[in-house]
C-alpha cells in the first residue's frame, strides 16, 4: 500500500501554500484583535516566512525550530485568545480553499502543538 502524499504535495507545493497564506492574512488584517499585532511588520517578509512555516505544517520541508518560534513571537505578547482566533481564521481560510475537514484538522493540530512557544505566559511577563 503506497504512503499517502503529504498535503503540501497534494495542494501543489509552495505556490499553493503562498496563495492560502495571502488569503489568511487578508482575513487576519480585518480582525480587530489580530490586526494590531501586524501594525509595524514587513508583511511581504512575514508572508514569505509564514508560507514556509505553514508548508512545514502541511508536510513540506521543515522551517523553524520551537526555539526560533519562541524568539520571533516573544515581543508580540500573544495571548491564548489571539492564538485561538488565529487558528479559527486559519481554519476558515483552509476550508475556503477547499481543503477537506481532516486536512484542516491536521494543520490546526500541528499548529496547536506550538501554542506553548508562541503564546506568552504569565512567567514570560
Amino acid at each position: 500500500m503506497p504512503l499517502m502524499e503529504p498535503l503540501y504535495e497534494r495542494l501543489g507545493g509552495l505556490e499553493a501554500v503562498a496563495r492560502i497564506v495571502f488569503g489568511f492574512y487578508d482575513r487576519v488584517l480585518r480582525s480587530e484583535r489580530l490586526a494590531p499585532y501586524f501594525a509595524d511588520v514587513d508583511m511581504r517578509r512575514l508572508i514569505d516566512h509564514q508560507t514556509s512555516f505553514l508548508a512545514a505544517a502541511m508536510g513540506g520541508p521543515p522551517s523553524y525550530t520551537d526555539v526560533h518560534l519562541r524568539e520571533i513571537h516573544a515581543r508580540f505578547r500573544i495571548d491564548d485568545d489571539a492564538f485561538d482566533e488565529m487558528l479559527g481564521i486559519l481554519g476558515e481560510t483552509l476550508w475556503s480553499f477547499g481543503l477537506k475537514d481532516e486536512d484542516v484538522a491536521s494543520v490546526l493540530s500541528d499548529l496547536e502543538t506550538r501554542r506553548a512557544v508562541i503564546v506568552s505566559t504569565a512567567v514570560d511577563t
